[in-house]
């Protein structure tokens, strides 16, 4: 899953070597916290977030498949 939401990210941003990606297992859930550089926040969230929920969508639909519970947040430094 974390595999999948890097080609996601890394897709949508020009620069591609500072995607990071951390990964954060707890009892229910797993978090995937996303940081990439500053002037590709942007493209990464859309207008109005309408990319960043898209992208949340995806991914929890790919989660149900292996009945894990997933979030994505989008950390801005």
């Amino acid at each position: 899953m974390e595999e999948f939401l890097k080609i996601i990210i890394s897709n949508l941003v020009e620069n591609k070597d500072q995607v990071e990606i951390t990964k954060k297992e707890e009892e229910k859930q797993t978090i995937f916290e996303v940081r990439v550089a500053k002037e590709d926040m942007g493209r990464v969230i859309g207008r109005q977030g309408r990319l960043a929920k898209s992208i949340r969508t995806v991914m929890k639909s790919v989660s149900a498949k292996e009945h894990k519970k997933v979030l994505v947040e989008f950390i801005d430094d």
